[in-house]
């Protein structure tokens, strides 16, 4: 049975078959292939804590021969040499393949990842085959521009692929980070070498099952599992690799960068942390903001970048609205994530369950006062509680203005189903404390007022601020960060545009009419 949220229930036993699991090695031009090593590691099903599988284990002698692989899928292989519209309908049959595995792809995220059966069938495999048919859509009409120089000569650019893209692609979504990376950069004509994380392996093997059958040429699309301080390392330094594109931390973004620099200069494209603010206005239908504050921390049990973590709620309402949170909160059903009755399933392994753990003793120890949740649930498996914490401190004063949190849980990224819950009088006082933070990922604000909504979208420095709504994602609409929160930018032609290079080509004009 599913547990409600009562804190002393035990998870769900599973109420689904999984399928077995086909694909554990690495894919190297074409090729399921053992490591040069020999070396495995354990899948782990974050339901139980235990082995799902053994998956291959790349170091970087499998780098090497993924980017020798993509470097001579690019420098010489028809992949880039293709039509526009060719490689797009490549693309439009791996989208269906997408689709027509979805049952299956859906089950190895929410074993692996222990994400929503549910939500992977209904939103992440679709989002999916979406994302692949948007830019195969684009393919064809990637051009550049004329000019018009001065003088008696003739300009136009080219749009061209940028070479070997290393893709480095966090847990937390694994298919729909995939094709974030591989949608753009398989339609500028790139090849790819793909590091899944070491605890989310399973669908990106699939995935590279899945481009061979549609046409994919040998070489175009790599997958090498393993994990981020060798397999990850050796693509960031690679010679070999024309750019790196990176979800996940702000610590490990600054090694990328560290070792691309280093390297070749290579460029990179970052999407890290976030800690942001969602504000809450007086004026708000306080039914729709208790639904969207919710969700926007505790859909995917909180391990999702834009989390709004720190939820600020204008005083006038915030006794109301924390009421009307609690009740929200009892109804909330943790478990199986393959139970449809489930809200929030396990988090994605041990290390992440016992960081939000620790970051929930740091909120009680400073003085927070703990209004929902703050444990774990069951012996068995890394479930943990929807957490709401209120009375989150703040020391400094600017202009009668508190513009400091003070508390570690508002300042620092927890990446678990874990809310900081904060009062605020003024829009000004709202929008100092919304700013006031390393991160600037995305903020959400929730008003009837135009005025306050334009105003305050203006001025929090975030790279999405979404308005009476939250986590409101489409492949053609631009997001990334400021600040800490990383460059560059995924969805839309922005991020198509990542994986082309620019060349302008000029050539004198003899004896021209005009000029």
């Amino acid at each position: 049975m599913a547990s409600e949220y009562n804190g002393s229930s035990k998870a769900s036993e599973s109420v689904f078959k999984i399928p077995p699991i086909k694909f554990t090695k690495l894919f190297i031009n074409g090729k399921f292939v053992d490591s040069v090593s020999g070396k495995t590691f354990e899948a782990i099903d974050p339901r139980t804590g235990e082995a799902i599988t053994r998956v291959s284990e790349g170091d970087k002698e499998d780098i090497d021969l993924a980017v020798k692989a993509a470097r001579q899928a690019f420098d010489h292989g028809p992949w880039p040499r293709m039509s526009g519209s060719e490689r797009g309908m490549i693309m439009m049959k791996f989208a269906d393949l997408v689709e027509k595995n979805v049952e299956e792809l859906a089950a190895l995220d929410a074993i692996n990842g222990g994400k929503l059966f549910s939500h992977c069938k209904a939103m992440d495999i679709p989002g999916a085959a979406r994302n692949l048919r948007y830019y195969a859509g684009a393919a064809d009409k990637i051009h550049g521009t004329v000019l018009k120089l001065s003088k008696g000569f003739q300009g136009y650019t080219l749009r061209e692929p940028i070479g070997v893209v290393g893709s480095i692609i966090p847990w937390n979504f694994p298919t729909i980070m995939f094709f974030m990376k591989a949608g753009p950069a398989l339609t500028a004509g790139c090849s790819m070498v793909v590091k899944p994380a070491e605890q989310t392996p399973l669908s990106a093997l699939y995935y590279a099952h899945l481009a061979k059958l549609a046409g994919l040429p040998d070489g175009v699309l790599n997958v090498v599992n393993g994990f981020g301080e060798t397999a990850g390392a050796a693509i960031s330094s690679h010679m070999g690799i024309d750019k790196v594109t990176f979800t996940g931390s702000t610590e490990v973004g600054r090694k990328i960068m560290t070792a691309a620099a280093a390297s070749n200069l290579k460029p990179v494209s970052l999407e890290l942390g976030g800690k942001s603010p969602l504000l809450i206005f007086e004026d708000a239908d306080i039914d729709q903001a208790v639904n969207i504050a919710f969700n926007a921390i505790f859909y995917n049990k909180g391990e999702i970048c834009v989390a709004s973590s720190r939820v600020y709620v204008q005083e006038g309402i915030y006794e109301t609205f924390v009421k009307k949170l609690v009740e929200k909160a009892n109804s909330w059903v943790i478990g199986d994530p393959f139970d449809p009755r489930v809200n929030q399933g396990p988090q994605t392994d041990k290390k992440q369950f016992e960081k939000i753990l620790s970051y929930i003793e740091h909120g009680k120890r400073e003085g927070a006062t703990l209004l929902r949740g703050g444990k774990r649930l069951g012996s068995k498996g890394f479930y943990i509680e929807p957490t709401i914490f209120t009375d989150v401190k703040v020391n400094s004063l600017e202009n009668n203005y508190a513009i400091e949190e003070d508390m570690t849980i508002a300042k620092e990224e927890i990446f678990g189903p874990v809310m900081s819950l904060m009062k605020f009088k003024t829009m000004e006082e709202a929008i100092k404390r919304a700013n006031n933070t390393t991160y600037g990922l995305a903020a959400g604000v929730i008003t009837k007022n135009l005025n306050v909504a334009n105003t305050v979208s203006r001025s929090i420095r975030a790279g999405i601020i979404w308005l009476n709504c939250y986590t409101a994602f489409d492949v053609d609409c631009p997001y990334g960060g400021y600040k800490m929160s990383g460059f560059g930018r995924e969805f839309g032609l922005d991020a198509l545009n990542q994986y082309l290079q620019i060349k302008s080509i000029v050539t004198p004009i003899h004896d021209s009419p005009w000029h």
